[in-house]
């Protein structure tokens, strides 16, 4: 059998997607049905389990196709913006409604009951959120699903941001959380995903997968001295963005946060933990 990477493969010994039958051995092969995530985020865990490690998290609207929910609250399947298979909270998903039509563009935003900003809110989107907006007026998009958002932090699905970088530039501060992938919590290759999604390039979700999928390889360490705005450069399990020749951009467990720092300093910090510049891509 084709060996696949399990990451992205939404097959077990027990069960596997109808799809991959003749690629994969599996006792029993289903259809998926589709699910949306209501919640502003869902997690996407390795185990059904609520300590299991989070590899990633689903933004609310998006897509995840399901093969299976367990008796226990969990439903196992594949996120459709990158592929990632894992176990979801059950109660983080709902039928398939309207198609989303805007992107939050904003850091984060607020979703209000009604089209009045002194309403209590009841739930708080990140970038890259999904809504279905049924109509506008001056200040709010309403959404179909009930509630409002202001109009001036989301954008058509369709917009491209002109520059990822400084969408990543926004994420400044934002705590380190491994699997994360909001601006309440996010990893290094989160960053990157997210920024470049911004951009409408599409971007997998790990920096392993980044590094082969991503622009052209211009070097490794050597072309640290010719970096421009936009690069991403690779070590082993890390990735960092470019703002320029001499500063960078990255989510780290250093700091603990998404830090802008000097290019010499982060490369030299890293290189001391046992890790050298792998690769330095070109988007």
């Amino acid at each position: 059998m084709t060996e696949l990477d399990p990451r992205l493969t939404p097959a077990r010994p027990d069960l596997a997607a109808r799809h991959l039958q003749g690629q994969v051995e599996a006792a029993r092969f289903v259809d998926g049905s589709v699910r949306e995530v209501i919640d502003a985020s869902a997690p996407l865990r390795r185990r059904p389990s609520p300590d299991a490690p989070l590899d990633t998290e689903a933004l609310c609207g998006e897509r995840v196709t399901v093969y299976e929910t367990t008796g226990e609250g969990w439903c196992w399947g594949q996120l459709r913006e990158d592929g990632y298979v894992g176990y979801l909270p059950e109660n983080a998903l709902a039928s398939s409604s309207a198609e989303p039509t805007h992107r939050v563009a904003a850091l984060r935003t607020l979703v209000f009951p009604g089209p009045d900003i002194k309403l209590p809110p009841f739930k708080a989107l990140s970038l890259g959120a999904k809504v279905a907006i049924a109509r506008t007026d001056e200040r709010f998009g309403y959404l179909g699903a009930g509630g409002c958002v202001p109009l001036s932090h989301i954008e058509p699905l369709d917009h491209a941001e002109p520059d990822f970088v400084a969408v990543a530039e926004r994420f400044a501060g934002t705590p380190y959380l491994w699997g994360g992938k909001t601006s309440f919590g996010i990893d290094c290759s989160g960053l990157v995903q997210v920024s470049l999604q911004a951009a409408g390039i599409p971007c997998p979700r790990d920096s392993d997968m980044q590094e082969r999928a991503l622009g052209q390889r211009i070097g490794g360490t050597e072309a640290l001295a010719h970096l421009r705005r936009g690069d991403l450069i690779f070590w082993r399990g890390h990735v960092a963005i470019a703002r320029d020749g001499a500063t960078i951009v990255h989510a780290n467990a250093h700091h603990m946060a998404v830090e802008i720092e000097p290019v010499a300093e982060a490369v030299a910090r890293i290189a001391a933990a046992g890790s050298e510049v792998a690769s330095i891509r070109r988007i």
